[in-house]
């Protein structure tokens, strides 16, 4: 078996978007005695490690000369031009802009004039109307914040619009392909330790996948370099992880090199060819279909939790709409992110058969030891509550569209001394699991 291990609104509307602030911790809790897997099955497992940044840093300080770094300046004018094609694909004339605090400038884009409608299969249409919602599902009684910096501004988009970051000359001129913007860069290597990514996960495999749910703590981990980055997301799989592997993705994201920052961000992602040439994050390609007018994908995320102080996690719901077979992401407590049109995917146009939730980060070694790129809070599993990340209420759908509880999750951490994971059940958090962890420390030089 292979793993894919890589990878508010105004007050007003506060019902959309549900935050929960944990005042209680599950000490009560008697952690589950989890088996690690072993060297060979790990080995096995991180045979491909796919989930990799939107973009490489493809110039080797070892091979490199000023000269190849240096444009020529009919290859300056090139670029630019390409890039400028690039960001009238991706930036659609807005009715009204929004200037948020960190920077972001949000635009108001008509719903049928978004850039998944660029797509031959979608040219004309509208949004499909929200889906039946998985039995079992029910609202969380907790708190109700505003998750969003840019809603903070009191702003928001009027009907019949969505809210879509826009994207910067300097977005593009960061990536190291203007070409492949946006899109994550395909791995070939096969095995776990030379490509740079570390993850401390669980995962449920063996059956039919049509869902998964989970509350994810939000933190602001250090990311020391602009070539890497800290992400904790939901993944839904399925097919062999060579050619035609289909990915769902979602969760928060600090990635200096896509965004220009250190902010926490919500994201998403999609491929139906192991990220070859098909998929992106985001909106930056026509694909994901937005339904809401709240929330804007790969928006900075507001509140964080603090160290020994308020705790805060997104709840992040996906699953298969039974009816026409969309997959369908929920934020929150009852808000209606979109969809992934099932005419994206070969394998996920039926079911999956992999679900992973976890945390990631990218380990350049800088100056020849690891990357002090901390993962989740930045502080080991053991910690436990508000000191270490936590995923709980683990779920997926069933062929029934039911959820239920994750059964038989396997934890795993490819590199424990750097960062690690602990699982664990209890009556109120279900199935749940600490991670994460400091990177550089002396148990990992």
């Amino acid at each position: 078996m292979l793993s894919l291990l890589n990878h508010s609104r105004r007050r007003k509307q506060q019902h959309s978007i549900c935050f929960h602030h944990h005042h209680h911790s599950p000490h009560q809790v008697s952690f589950k005695s989890v088996k690690m897997v072993s060297s060979s099955f790990l080995r096995r497992i991180l045979l491909l490690s796919l989930v990799s940044y939107s973009f490489s840093y493809t110039v080797s300080p070892s091979n490199s000369t000023a000269s190849d770094q240096t444009l020529r300046p009919q290859e300056e004018l090139q670029k630019m031009r390409l890039v400028r094609k690039e960001l009238l694909k991706i930036n659609k004339p807005p009715v009204k802009t929004i200037q948020s605090s960190d920077g972001d400038i949000i635009d108001c884009i008509p719903t049928h004039k978004q850039p998944a409608f660029d797509h031959p299969l979608l040219h004309g249409q509208r949004p499909m109307d929200p889906p039946e919602m998985p039995k079992g599902h029910s609202k969380d009684d907790a708190s109700h914040e505003d998750s969003q910096l840019w809603s903070l501004t009191g702003e928001s988009c009027p009907e019949g619009t969505i809210p879509i970051r826009r994207t910067t000359e300097q977005d593009m001129l960061r990536a190291s392909s203007v070409r492949r913007f946006g899109r994550k860069i395909r791995r070939v290597r096969r095995d776990s330790t030379s490509n740079g990514h570390e993850h401390a996960v669980g995962y449920v495999s063996g059956r039919q996948y049509y869902g998964a749910k989970a509350s994810i703590n939000v933190w602001s981990p250090r990311v020391t370099s602009q070539y890497e980055f800290s992400l904790s997301q939901i993944w839904v799989i399925a097919g062999s992880f060579t050619h035609d592997l289909n990915t769902i993705e979602a969760g928060w994201q600090i990635s200096p090199e896509l965004y220009g920052d250190t902010y926490p961000r919500f994201f998403t992602y999609w491929t139906s060819d192991a990220y070859r040439t098909t998929g992106c994050y985001n909106l930056l390609c026509s694909g994901f279909v937005q339904t809401n007018r709240r929330i804007a994908i790969g928006a900075a995320i507001s509140p964080r939790s603090s160290y020994k102080g308020g705790q805060f996690d997104i709840s992040l719901l996906i699953w298969k709409d039974p009816k026409h077979g969309h997959w369908w992401l929920q934020f929150g407590s009852g808000a209606l992110v979109g969809y992934w049109p099932a005419f994206l995917f070969t394998h996920l146009r039926q079911h999956g058969s992999m679900v992973q939730f976890g945390g990631e980060v990218v380990n350049t070694r800088p100056g020849g030891s690891h990357t002090s790129t901390q993962m989740g809070s930045g502080h080991f599993a053991g910690e436990g509550f508000g000191k270490a990340s936590y995923f709980r209420n683990l779920q997926v759908v069933d062929w029934d569209n039911t959820l239920i509880p994750v059964s038989n999750l396997k934890i795993l951490a490819d590199h424990p001394n750097c960062y690690d994971i602990r699982g664990g059940t209890n009556r109120v958090w279900g199935n749940y699991f600490y991670y994460g962890g400091p990177g550089k420390n002396p148990r990992c030089p």
